[in-house]
């Protein structure tokens, strides 16, 4: 069966109603980045750190995947399909996505500030400053946050590795390490590039590449054709 990999960003969340952090006030939700989303926060103020996740959780909990999720559900019949994804919402799981691969972590769930960094699903439940895991330590979002490495990035390199075909959906490629991962797909193999400004996202990708410059939403569901049609050359 042809073997096919998902990169999707942060676009294709946007369509269900959950705002990009890079948004071009600079602010996610009305907060700085660098106040919310990095360990040195975390160390100043893990108080606001924790609460801002916890309001991305009560809005993910009142969200519903959008068409674009949907089709990518249908086409996993088609093809051995695996989505890996900068989104760390629930939004592919729940439209039916059977392989996910978290790059920047989860909402619903937390990890272990002590040594094991044992990992447990929390939902769509706040998290606040005193719960601790079993061996005592306190709990903090199980979010990749800037300036933290990505662990599950060779897992998604060893992916795209093997893949037939990469289609990209919602993502800028400007966020690092995620947007070379196209690199690792084998040489010759197709790209199919799914964005509004796909034209001008299309520069540094060195493979066969169709473009279509529309939202996730209508753009996945052309996917399936685009399968159909390579799968038959």
């Amino acid at each position: 069966m042809m073997r096919v990999v998902v990169l999707s960003g942060a676009g294709i969340s946007a369509e269900s109603g959950i705002k990009t952090f890079r948004a071009s006030d600079g602010l996610w939700e009305n907060y700085n980045i660098e106040d919310v989303a990095t360990p040195e926060a975390w160390r100043k103020n893990p108080e606001l750190v924790l609460e801002f996740y916890n309001q991305r959780r009560r809005q993910l909990a009142g969200v519903q995947p959008n068409a674009g999720h949907i089709a990518l559900t249908k086409l996993q019949e088609m093809v051995e399909l695996n989505v890996v994804t900068q989104n760390v919402d629930d939004l592919h799981e729940r439209a039916g996505s059977r392989h996910v691969l978290h790059l920047h972590g989860e909402l619903t769930k937390a990890r272990s500030t002590g040594p094991s960094e044992a990992v447990s699903h929390i939902a769509y439940n706040d998290v606040k400053l005193g719960m601790t895991c079993a061996e005592g330590y306190q709990l903090r979002p199980h979010i990749v946050w800037f300036g933290e490495m990505v662990p599950a990035l060779e897992e998604a390199a060893a992916l795209v590795e093997k893949a037939d075909a990469l289609i990209i959906v919602g993502t800028s490629l400007n966020v690092y390490p995620a947007a070379g991962l196209h690199q690792a797909l084998p040489a010759g193999n197709p790209i199919l590039l799914i964005d509004p400004a796909a034209a001008d996202l299309a520069h540094n990708l060195y493979h066969p590449v169709t473009l279509i410059a529309e939202p996730a939403s209508t753009g996945l569901a052309k996917a399936c054709d685009w399968i159909q049609k390579f799968a038959a050359e």
